[in-house]
């Protein structure tokens, strides 16, 4: 976590270059604590060391599992004082009492049992979290679980569609309370369940069912008097509604929206199902949505990679970015639409692969996105890892903290532009200049200096 007082401490905390002996001396301060914890890989004995010398239980939480070496584990587990010797064991289990997911891993590790033990633990807390945690487990475990007398345990069971839920125990599932919910979304239903269930005044149980992908045109049918926008929607999106009744069922939820409905809003804007059957469809089926008013179904057209040629056109001239992106992400996409695309709307940084990380993307031209109007395009320009001095200068200027920030991070920043960076206003920015590993030890140990340690 970035200090807002000492930013550049937590920053070198961080920095993959920094000499042993600056850790140490980081480990002294508070903000040299909190970058050191999110150090990533193992620490050195010598600086595993100096956390357990001048830290606290709230640092003795990282030192756990593969970040320190078999000596430092013992000598964690050896300590005096059980705060920190228990420090990692406690927050783990303050999570599980708090119903946080955690990983497997962390979970056998503050337990100290294999997976398969903690399965049958006493606390119900604890079995809900193994059964959120171990994704993979054998059948005959799911089975366990399904057949647990607590409720949360089910629900934790039952809450992802994989492992799922064996045929011969539907009914039962459907008929908990406890998971009905759960299970409705991805079970295939038989017409006899999909009555009872139906049965239901519980909104979550017929938004559940009109997720479901494998419901039958009579059933789909059946939800199309609901009147919640949730179920409109996710009705819409299926391969059983005609063009028409999809457009009555977008224009019922569109005018809820226009009064103000927040749940309107929520399944117009919030609800990320999608009609992923349409992959599967034929082509010449897939085709006839080449004109589907609904931005949706244009974008999951655009998510296949067997569409002629004048299809391709149309999609890369969209007028919906998002269809534009889709679109984008085939094999062969011409350079210039991807740079267009780019240039136009910047990347969505948190879905990978990149466009500019595409086989086709003219990477050259890079560079000239310094002098887009947009911040957002601007930033792109970072994604060249050979970006000259002079670019990184003037993006080190920009008005955005976050474009300050990649030039902050990028490895080809100079040592007088970091210089520059590390008194910049905002502490992120600081930080992650104090993290580059192009940072100079003279530099480092100036900041050790100035902080008096």
């Amino acid at each position: 976590m970035t200090s807002l007082d000492h930013p550049q401490l937590s920053g070198l905390g961080r920095n993959p270059a920094a000499p042993q002996d600056v850790l140490v001396r980081l480990a002294a301060h508070r903000a040299g604590q909190g970058g050191l914890s999110l150090r990533r890989g193992r620490l050195d004995d010598a600086v595993a060391e100096a956390l357990l010398t001048y830290g606290d239980a709230n640092t003795a939480v990282r030192l756990h599992g593969d970040r320190l070496s078999p000596t430092m584990r013992r000598r964690v587990a050896e300590h005096p004082d059980p705060a920190i010797r228990d420090a990692f064991a406690d927050f783990v289990r303050g999570m599980v009492d708090s119903g946080v997911s955690l990983r497997i891993d962390d979970l056998e590790e503050a337990y100290g049992q294999t997976r398969t033990a903690l399965v049958g633990a006493t606390s119900p807390k604890l079995r809900a979290a193994i059964a959120q945690a171990w994704h993979d487990r054998p059948l005959a475990v799911q089975v366990g679980l399904l057949n647990d007398p607590d409720p949360q345990v089910r629900a934790a069971a039952t809450k992802n569609k994989r492992p799922g839920i064996p045929p011969e125990w539907s009914d039962r599932c459907l008929a908990d309370p406890a998971v009905r919910a759960n299970v409705a979304c991805y079970t295939p239903l038989t017409p006899d369940q999909f009555a009872r269930l139906m049965e239901s005044e519980d909104d979550k149980v017929h938004r559940a069912v009109a997720e479901n992908p494998h419901l039958s045109a009579e059933m789909v049918a059946s939800l199309l008097d609901i009147e919640d926008p949730l179920v409109r929607v996710m009705v819409a999106q299926s391969r059983h509604v005609d063009p028409e009744t999809r457009k009555r069922l977008y224009a019922l939820v569109e005018a809820e929206r226009a009064d103000g409905s927040i749940a309107a809003e929520v399944a117009l804007t919030w609800n990320f199902t999608e009609p992923g059957w349409l992959r599967e469809a034929p082509l010449e089926e897939r085709m006839t949505y080449l004109d589907c008013p609904h931005a949706l179904f244009r974008r999951v057209l655009a998510s296949c990679q067997d569409l002629p040629e004048e299809a391709w056109h149309r999609l890369d001239n969209d007028p919906e970015v998002a269809v534009r992106r889709s679109a984008a992400r085939r094999p062969d996409t011409p350079p210039e639409v991807l740079e267009r695309l780019v240039r136009a709307h910047g990347e969505l940084f948190h879905v990978r692969p990149l466009l500019v990380d595409h086989p086709n993307f003219p990477r050259h031209t890079l560079r000239t996105f310094v002098d887009e109007g947009s911040a957002n395009v601007r930033y792109v320009a970072l994604q060249d890892p050979e970006l000259p001095v002079t670019a990184l200068q003037q993006l080190a200027a920009d008005p955005e903290s976050f474009v300050r920030r990649g030039v902050a991070r990028h490895p080809n920043a100079a040592d007088a532009l970091l210089e520059q960076l590390l008194s910049d206003p905002v502490p992120e920015v600081v930080d992650d200049a104090a993290a580059n590993s192009a940072l100079r030890p003279t530099h480092m140990y100036r900041i050790l200096t100035a902080s008096g340690l």
